[in-house]
């Protein structure tokens, strides 16, 4: 690998009387030539804002996470030598060592981006506090391997694990089940010794399966007896989740004898608490090839989650392939220092893109479904739009001013202009390509963080409010959703959305599915209103949050600190009338990708607290247990 020709060192100080502080830099020329008239570029979360006060620099511009500098005018930077400077004016002070620079490029003076390496931020005048352990050493007391812990344990024997679990005589239909779940098995344990076996092995015990009115939905059974294991089931998916309990017991016991065994003898009695068992992927901020995200929808299938959230768009890219309009995944799908949309969130001096294909689509859908798993598509309107309006800049009212409001990520203009009727013809084309794509009941549109003030400064939007009688920004978003929401009815789907889709008089409740994520409050205010709700709140289940309070410890924190152990005990239903639980149709884990710009970051930042979502997601709250689970979450499957 060739070597990086500039390094960008970056550090936050604290500045007395202002509490979000500043950057200070550093820019060593790595190159082996003397560069002048040059540019820097950083990207980071921290942004600095319009107040921004520059020492040894002059600042250029910024969109959003793009920040532009330069140096003062005359400025040579020779070879092997250093340019400081610093920025103070951020939004909010850093917490943590990803708070900085994620990744930097330099511009020259001919106009060609040069690669900069980043390193993590650094803390200037205080203890820089390592990283701790996130979880306890755990205690097992029953030793059996079992994520989620299911609603009813009693097991007993301690005698030497089987070889395989031998299906006995079974149908067609059922072999095929059993087979799905050795496939998904060998999928993440590749060096692992298979579970299940359809004929005769030596030191196999007998698997017999039966089918039985009485189990409805997912619900299974199992029996244990020194020679044979009988699974009782009333669906393909309660067999499903039976046959994966098994995989589950006889891959803890071969991993550690020690801790874990297979049972000689008792019964499992297994159904899930909450139907909507749902993990939520963003693939607009950072890309993730088709064969991640299919192992990220096998680890749900593990873990017994049925519900896949694709969040497709968004300000930063557009990812799905709409065939009427193919700049969508071209221009739309293109970050780059001379593209329409500028560098965001780790992308450097070279362009990044990436979209799936509808082939891609199907693929992912049909994989999910054979694991039970429902894929729930999301195109983010009307607010994060930038991606769209890069390709479509007609639908924007000309006389509106280019920076009249800007979003909470600092996009300026970014939301789609509800006065426009071309608005609405782009979103009926982009539901008629869905409807035939994704089979799920639910398309989720977004809905949230339109910034007050959004389309005020508009005079077609003016206009519109008067003809209506509309007040302000979210009565002008109620009437945008409204009218996707016929939309969608008329293409036979239901709307789902975050929970400022009720803002402004919101949709009809009917058939609508709201997740409440600012806080665990909201999910009570919308059930009252009449609204089915998923609990997925920043504060227990966003998992791009930090998990200690420590420097060294990445991730984000504008909801706090979320470690593994609130990701588990947190409970949804919390001050839940009674009344209202059964709008609480469930739980869902988000997995937002500003921080995660490598495997590892993803792997460190969502295990073990995806597992611990699953387990709230499924067992009841009197089985759970922290101990148990930090014991049982580091032999996990990871992407």
């Amino acid at each position: 690998m060739a070597n990086i020709p500039f390094v960008l060192e970056n550090s936050w100080h604290a500045i007395d009387g202002d509490l979000t502080g500043g950057f200070s830099f550093v820019l060593h020329n790595m190159s082996g030539e003397e560069i002048s008239d040059f540019r820097v570029v950083f990207t980071s979360l921290t942004r600095v804002t319009a107040k921004a006060v520059c020492e040894n620099a002059v600042f250029l511009r910024r969109n959003a996470n793009f920040h532009e500098l330069s140096p003062p005018a005359g400025f040579k930077l020779a070879p092997g030598a250093s340019w400081s400077f610093k920025v103070d004016g951020l939004h909010r002070p850093a917490r943590h060592r990803t708070d900085g620079a994620k990744s930097a490029y330099v511009t020259l003076a001919d106009g060609t981006h040069k690669p900069c390496a980043v390193g993590d931020l650094m803390l200037e005048g205080a203890h820089s506090e390592p990283a701790t352990p996130l979880l306890p050493e755990g205690k097992i007391e029953a030793p059996y391997f079992l994520q989620p812990w299911p609603k009813t344990v009693s097991l007993d024997g301690t005698a030497a694990y089987p070889v395989a679990l031998v299906l006995a005589s079974a149908s067609a239909e059922e072999k095929e089940a059993v087979q799905k779940v050795q496939s998904l098995y060998q999928r993440l344990f590749e060096a692992a010794h298979v579970p299940f076996a359809l004929s005769p092995v030596h030191e196999g015990r007998e698997l017999s399966l039966s089918q039985t009115a009485s189990l409805a939905g997912s619900a299974y059974s199992l029996d244990f007896s020194a020679d044979k294991v009988s699974l009782s089931y009333g669906t393909q998916v309660g067999l499903q989740y039976g046959l994966t309990t098994l995989a589950q017991l006889l891959h803890g016991a071969r991993l550690d004898a020690g801790s874990f065994s297979f049972p000689t003898s008792g019964s499992i009695e297994d159904a899930p608490r909450y139907d909507w068992r749902g993990c939520h992927l963003d693939v607009s901020r950072q890309f993730y090839p088709l064969a991640d995200v299919s192992r990220l929808v096998d680890i749900l299938a593990w873990f017994k989650m049925n519900i896949f959230h694709w969040h497709l768009t968004d300000d930063e890219a557009w990812r799905l392939e709409i065939k009427a309009y193919p700049e969508l995944t071209t221009v739309g799908a293109t970050r780059g220092p001379d593209a329409p949309l500028l560098p965001q969130l780790g992308d450097g001096a070279e362009p990044v893109s990436g979209f799936y294909s509808q082939e891609d689509v199907k693929e992912l859908v049909a994989h999910a479904a054979s694991l039970g798993i429902e894929v729930v598509p999301e195109v983010d309107i009307p607010g994060h739009c930038t991606a769209v309006l890069s390709v479509f800049p007609d639908l924007t009212d000309g006389q509106e001013a280019p920076e009249s409001y800007h979003s909470v990520q600092g996009f300026p203009n970014n939301a789609l202009n509800p006065a426009i009727e071309g608005t609405y013809d782009f979103v009926a084309t982009v539901f008629d390509e869905m409807a035939e794509l994704f089979p799920s009941r639910y398309v989720h549109i977004g809905g949230d963080e339109v910034a007050d003030g959004s389309w005020l400064a508009s005079p077609m939007a003016r206009e519109l409010m008067q003809k209506e009688g509309i007040e302000g920004t979210f009565g002008l978003q109620s009437y945008f959703m409204k009218r996707v929401q016929q939309m969608l009815q008329e293409r036979g789907k239901c709307l789902a959305g975050w929970d400022e889709v009720s803002h402004g008089g919101g949709v009809s409740a009917e058939g609508t599915l709201l997740m409440a994520w600012r806080k665990p409050e909201v999910g009570i205010e919308l059930a009252r209103e009449g609204y089915d709700v998923v609990m997925t709140p920043g504060q227990a289940y966003y998992l791009d949050m930090v998990q200690s309070e420590a420097w060294q410890e990445p991730g984000a924190s504008w909801a706090g600190t979320v470690s593994p152990e609130q990701s588990y005990t947190y409970e949804a239903e919390g001050d839940f009338p009674d009344e209202l639980r059964a709008r609480m149709k469930g739980v869902q884990a988000c997995i937002w990708s500003e921080h995660f710009l490598s495997r590892g970051y993803f792997n460190h930042l969502v295990f073990p607290r995806l597992c611990a979502v699953a387990e709230a997601a499924w067992s009841p709250r009197s089985v759970k247990d922290w101990q148990r689970f930090a014991a049982l979450a580091p032999h996990s499957p990871k992407l």
